[in-house]
């Protein structure tokens, strides 16, 4: 910990005011409080270089949409990382990438969704998130992590598993695999819209799980956070991963497929929170397929799990042998129990 006030002082004075806790819960990033008379003032975090290979590129996007945001008068927060004093994006010590962010007052996160406000005020802050981005040159943004949302790419990796990877996880596993190949027309669909001049690239969050949205004291949101997956995307990603996450009681480390549920009254909120400020933005084409966003993101979390447990579980961190596999059964669960809400 004492080496963290090295990398503090990079940033700012008096580090010797200041203290340095463990901070969150969060699975790819390390992160710290830094508090002054125990008040919390910044974010210290070192940014997972082997996951985001171009910090760079995630501090060139941000800075180009706090610019944009100025530009236009928006009040959507953007809560941006503060220069060093060399005047770097990031303090590069040992190979290791620091950045400093600061604390939005009178805030916190939450890490499940527990009752449909919440999730209408999460999907109303990502939906505005990208609202207040309409006319920005969207393909200015750099990529952060190259195919992180292409289901194309990530059918060929399962195909390419099924090629190659474990014989005996894939001769235990013929039913999955069957299931999962007879729902290729969500990711021929995917294809569709990567053509269609009906469905736009936007600036898109593409991680909106509920702990990236900040809430006040009310349980109102503020503002979204963790800003380093923002790159082009379709509206599909944002809105499927909300439904992905906050649908289910249970998430998707859960064994007991009974708690693995699709609650219809969380659905409606998403989607109220996310049309609220996106509806008058999208196309006739993009309002008639949201639901096909739930199938495309659950489905290809799905493919992930199951491609990566044929491969002998390399990408993913596991606690058990079948862990990836049981996650894959946990998805297809959820997968299940979404179409039965909306048909």
């Amino acid at each position: 910990m004492e080496a963290l006030y090295t990398v503090l002082d990079a940033f700012i004075d008096q580090v010797s005011d200041h203290s340095i806790e463990v901070f969150g819960s969060g699975l790819i990033h390390h992160s710290y409080v830094v508090k002054k008379n125990e008040e919390k003032v910044y974010i210290l975090q070192e940014v997972n270089h082997t996951v985001f290979k171009w910090p760079e590129n995630i501090a060139n996007n941000i800075e180009s949409l706090s610019a944009w945001l100025r530009k236009t008068g928006s009040n959507t927060m953007l809560p941006c990382p503060v220069k060093t004093k060399d005047h770097e994006h990031y303090h590069l010590i040992n190979g290791a990438y620091y950045r400093l962010i600061p604390f939005v007052e009178n805030s916190h996160s939450i890490n499940v969704c527990n009752i449909p406000e919440e999730a209408y005020q999460a999907s109303l802050q990502f939906g505005n998130f990208t609202a207040s981005f309409q006319h920005f040159p969207v393909d200015s943004l750099k990529p952060t992590i190259i195919g992180f949302h292409d289901l194309s790419f990530r059918w060929k990796q399962f195909r390419e598993a099924l090629n190659n990877g474990n014989s005996e996880r894939i001769n235990a596993t013929t039913q999955i695999i069957a299931d999962l190949e007879d729902d290729y027309a969500i990711v021929s669909f995917y294809d569709k819209i990567l053509n269609a001049r009906t469905f736009s690239s936007r600036v898109t969050h593409h991680d909106t799980k509920i702990s990236n949205v900040l809430f006040d004291d009310h349980q109102k949101g503020i503002c979204v956070i963790d800003l380093d997956t923002v790159m082009p995307g379709f509206f599909i990603s944002d809105l499927g991963d909300m439904f992905r996450t906050y649908l289910s009681p249970a998430n998707e480390e859960e064994k007991d497929m009974n708690l693995v549920e699709a609650r219809r009254e969380f659905y409606q909120a998403i989607i109220e929170g996310y049309k609220e400020r996106m509806a008058d933005q999208m196309s006739t084409d993009e309002i008639k397929h949201l639901n096909y966003a739930g199938e495309f993101m659950i489905y290809m979390q799905a493919l992930r799990f199951f491609t990566d447990f044929l491969n002998n579980d390399i990408y993913y961190n596991t606690q058990y042998p079948d862990n990836n596999l049981v996650r894959t059964l946990n998805q297809l669960k959820l997968l299940k129990s979404f179409r039965g809400i909306i048909a």
